[in-house]
């Protein structure tokens, strides 16, 4: 159930963004007018109230984590607790009923609250617009600014998909234009319902709101927000937009927080925001529990640059769509293939110093990115309206040219097929399936090759002895042990459909007069993928020429960029190696690589490794198709287009959509001459005589298959529904056998819509 319909586009959201809030006011139709002082502030120039029951009153207490607590009182530590009196001095100024506030004046110990009430939550009326004039809060105790009751128009278990329409929630910002604001505040440690461990309060940001919040601007968008932060910087329990003026975040943790999981939508649609987080332990700059949607504006977030946190973070899709956006942190999470604008992801090989320039620029010279780093930084998104596809680019770092040695994830290996039927490609030109290679009889789950051994406990599994797949084929598990991968280092940043991240960025061996080093690990053997529970093995590691231990740096993180980050010096010693080993099911890279600023050395060498689960670096854990690809792939029916990509977005050939299905099926491979395109000699034309004597296909009608046109999904589905009919699954209300399944209409049919179409099939009782 859900109050605002998800169908709200994205064009209203944008043309309400940049407008005020409809709101109520005082009964003149203007704004209530609040000047804030710890000696007395001021409501419309009268003294406030100290009356609850009025608009505005002082004198409420401030709610904080109390010192000197049992266990049952909650979560905190000591470090997180206030004692009584430090309490008592702040002035908490609280905002009762709906309306529009011009708030001004200072709180050197204090907080601005708003408190609509209990049934607040549900009623549309119940909003407040803060118009932030010239504020200056500090709270050493609790947040400086906190909405606890107004209007949320959206439920807390409602997944929006990354798009919302806050126009009408109850928590509404607004920078005055030419004003600057200053929030400096704490957070409440997590107290609990007594008697219980459920939460009471728990308020981890300096700027807090428990309801979806929306901050504008004003007309010209010239307002200053300045948020420093004892914990979190700006927070929001749901959903949190951003439509215009300058925000400034410092922060000791996470910059900006949105933190229902899996739910929350943090937006970005208009005006600046700098971002300097983690400045303690740990901290993301922007760090969404559910989506990041980037819509436009600009935005610069730092993370921390010791933990494994980066500038923008988000356990769903993080999708950019328009704006600037320069976000430096240890690992950023990956961004979406769906964003609308250009980006380009760069994982360093090193870590590059606090005080660092980079700069992208095109072939021409003309530079679209110069930014000088606050912080310390392993990785970097960029994303600007001017990025252009198919385009090469250069970067720099302090004025010497990088390089790279893998992208989107997958190292510099080149490309592939995926095996008979294409399962990823179309295989070599007189290419035969290789001896014993033949698929069963009808009926049964087709087996591999003889000596191919299933694979077992998550092992990928591997080829018979003397069995090769052919030239750029990759068949099931055909990585192996993964050697060194690191691929020939380029310096042309290309972005393209599938390529916009690159890893191993170091600097340019040639021209800089430093040796170039290569290393290796294991005795040269590389890394062995390992089955889910089994230890990776990581010794013996060595380099091709004579570098101090100190100057070599390991990094180990997740692919694509989420959950895992870890770096250490090789003189840190075999304790730091081991703790840095993951143990998580999932694929990693390891680069290792001469730390940056070496006078004498320079060089990186990568290797990507698997515990469990697949071996592709495109298809990413949570996609909705994993666990049919996953499927698909243990059962030998699809396999890669390389050792480590699936290419779940490629297209997929009428050819190879049939062999795959004939495959999954175990049908019997018959010859046909029924269209005048499929040779007797073709890798697919056993499959598709199957079909063809099936009645699943007919081709265009006039004696023509059309093996190496891509297949659309509606011919796709119209294929499966026949076969359903045959098999007496299902009767179809529309007769649709004589319809044509070689038409050109309707979207090509992705690998991952094939798989996502065909794993269902795997629970037919026949396969069992």
């Amino acid at each position: 159930m859900f109050k605002k319909p998800i169908a709200a586009t994205m064009s209203l959201a944008l043309a309400l963004a940049f407008g005020l809030p409809a709101s109520a006011d005082d009964a003149s139709g203007k704004a209530i007018s609040i000047e804030l002082a710890d000696n007395g502030t001021l409501v419309d120039g009268a003294a406030a109230s100290d009356d609850p029951g009025s608009a505005v009153y002082v004198g409420a207490d401030i709610v904080y984590y109390e010192s000197n607590q049992g266990d049952d009182y909650g979560e905190g530590s000591a470090a997180d607790a206030h004692d009584a009196e430090e309490a008592a001095a702040h002035t908490v100024v609280t905002i009762t009923e709906p309306g529009t506030y011009r708030v001004s004046g200072t709180l050197l110990a204090g907080q601005l609250a708003v408190d609509l009430g209990e049934d607040a939550q549900s009623d549309p009326s119940a909003v407040v617009t803060l118009i932030l004039d010239g504020v200056d809060i500090t709270s050493t105790v609790a947040p400086g600014v906190i909405f606890y009751n107004v209007y949320e128009p959206y439920e807390d278990d409602e997944d929006t998909g990354g798009v919302t329409d806050l126009s009408d929630a109850g928590a509404q910002v607004v920078l005055a234009d030419g004003s600057v604001n200053r929030v400096d505040g704490a957070y409440v440690a997590r107290i609990y319902d007594p008697g219980t461990t459920k939460k009471l309060h728990k308020y981890d940001g300096a700027f807090y709101s428990k309801m979806s919040m929306q901050i504008s601007g004003e007309a010209e968008g010239t307002g200053e927000l300045q948020i420093i932060a004892a914990n979190e910087g700006l927070d929001s329990e749901l959903h949190l937009t951003i439509n215009g003026g300058h925000i400034a975040i410092e922060a000791q943790d996470d910059g900006i927080n949105t933190n229902e999981d899996g739910i929350s939508v943090t937006t970005m649609n208009g005006g600046e925001l700098y971002v300097n987080a983690g400045l303690g332990a740990e901290g993301d700059g922007i760090d969404s529990n559910g989506y990041l949607t980037i819509n436009g504006g600009r935005i610069v977030t730092m993370a921390n640059e010791r933990s494994p946190d980066g500038g923008i973070d988000a356990d769903s899709a993080i999708t950019i769509n328009g704006g600037e956006v320069i976000a430096l942190g240890t690992r950023n999470d990956a961004t979406s293939d769906d964003s609308k604008q250009p980006f380009i992801e760069l994982s360093f090989a090193a870590t590059q110093a606090a005080g660092s320039t980079i700069t992208i620029e095109d072939t021409n010279g003309a530079v679209l990115l110069e930014h000088t780093a606050d912080k310390a930084f392993q990785s970097l998104t960029f994303s600007s309206s001017e990025l252009a596809m198919n385009t090469e680019y250069h970067v720099f770092i302090d004025g010497v040219q990088q390089q790279y040695t893998g992208n989107s994830f997958g190292m510099m290996m080149g490309g592939g097929f995926g095996g008979p039927g294409g399962m990823g490609g179309e295989p070599p030109e007189g290419w035969t399936p290789p001896e014993g290679f033949e698929p069963p009889a009808a009926g049964e789950m087709p087996e591999p090759p003889e000596g191919w051994t299933p694979p077992e406990d998550g092992e990928m599994p591997q080829l018979p002895d003397g069995m090769e797949a052919p030239e750029g084929m990759q068949f099931p598990g055909s990585q192996g042990v993964n050697d060194e991968e690191t691929g020939e280092p380029s310096t042309a940043f290309v972005l393209t459909n599938d390529v916009h991240s690159f890893s191993g960025v170091a600097e340019a061996s040639d021209g800089t007069g430093k040796t170039a080093v290569t290393f290796t690990v294991n005795g040269g053997e590389g890394i062995a993928s390992v089955a889910s529970g089994d230890a990776i093995v990581l010794d013996d590691i060595a380099a091709s020429a004579d570098v101090s231990e100190d100057a070599v740096q390991l990094t180990i993180t997740d692919v694509p960029s989420e959950d895992y980050a870890v770096t250490w010096l090789l003189s840190d010693g075999a304790d730091a190696l081991e703790e840095a080993l993951p143990t998580a099911d999932g694929t990693y890279r390891l680069t290792i690589a001469v730390a940056a600023g070496n006078e004498t050395y320079t060089g990186v060498s990568e290797w990507l490794f698997t515990i469990g689960g697949l071996p592709f670096t495109d298809v990413r854990a949570d996609a909705p198709y994993y666990t049919a690809v996953e499927e698909l792939y243990e059962a030998g029916v699809m396999i890669g287009t390389s050792a480590d990509r699936f290419s779940p977005q490629a297209s997929v050939t009428r050819a190879t959509a049939i062999t795959v299905l004939g495959r999954l099926l175990g049908v019997e491979q018959t010859d046909t001459d029924r269209f005048d395109d499929v040779a007797s000699s073709s890798w697919y034309s056993g499959y598709v005589g199957w079909a063809a004597d099936s009645g699943l296909v007919i081709g265009d009608g006039a004696g023509a298959f059309m093996p190496e046109q891509t297949i659309s999904r509606a011919d796709m589905t119209l294929i499966l529904t026949r076969y359903a009919e045959l098999i007496g699954q299902t009767s179809a209300a529309d007769d649709a056998s004589g319809e044509q399944d070689a038409s050109s209409g309707g979207r090509d049919l992705t690998r991952a819509e094939l798989a996502s179409m065909l794993a269902p099939l795997l629970e037919l009782p026949e396969l069992q």
